[in-house]
């Protein structure tokens, strides 16, 4: 993938009643639940989290490397950022290049994802340690507003941070690793809405 990333993100109680709505309007399963590994890396000054830029290698069905340039907020909340992914033959591999370049990993971080199309839109079904999001990735932005209206979810709940900034909000709380977003680290952690300072987009649903 090359180009502008524009997407929102929402905070989910009911993961699974989303996934039963996009079955409901016959969204096109793109990927089946895959669990993903991400690194993400930096120079040892930090200069590319300074300037809120993103080098990641993620493992999930392929090995990908990623550049993401700093985030611009558009209208309604919605968030876009220039993007360069590409396929790698090895994760191992990729890591130690990086490594041999001089970048050190800093963030690991998991998690589980499914991804549907509808609309001509990408709608990711995430699942981390510290609860479910659904991510609405595309071009337009009214028909990402539209989308999140046919998935019942409040488009006035957008999440506007990223899941290591959220991850972030709580790791002094419970004296947290930051640089360890993983399911082994809050497994005896029940997490709520303050630690993460979001609410629920899905609060409508009973």
């Amino acid at each position: 993938m090359n180009g502008q990333e524009t997407e929102v993100k929402f905070f989910v109680k009911d993961l699974k009643r989303v996934e039963m709505r996009l079955r409901e309007l016959k969204a096109h399963l793109i990927q089946p639940r895959v669990h993903e590994v991400n690194l993400r890396f930096d120079d040892p000054n930090g200069d590319l989290r300074r300037s809120k830029r993103v080098l990641r290698l993620r493992q999930d069905t392929d090995a990908k490397f990623t550049f993401k340039g700093p985030s611009e907020e558009r209208a309604g909340g919605v968030l876009s950022r220039r993007e360069i992914e590409f396929t790698v033959g090895s994760f191992d591999a990729a890591k130690e290049f990086l490594e041999a370049l001089g970048f050190v990993p800093v963030v690991f971080y998991e998690k589980y994802r499914a991804t549907y199309e509808l609309n001509g839109v990408h709608v990711m079904l995430d699942e981390l340690p510290y609860g479910d999001f659904v991510e609405i990735e595309g071009e337009d932005i009214n028909t990402l507003q539209v989308v999140a209206g046919l998935l019942n979810l409040n488009w006035g709940a957008i999440v506007k941070a990223g899941y290591h900034a959220l991850f972030e909000r709580m790791t002094g709380k419970y004296k947290l690793d930051p640089g360890q977003l993983s399911f082994e680290a809050l497994k005896s952690i029940q997490v709520d809405t303050q630690d993460l300072e979001i609410s629920y987009s899905d609060d409508q649903q009973k």
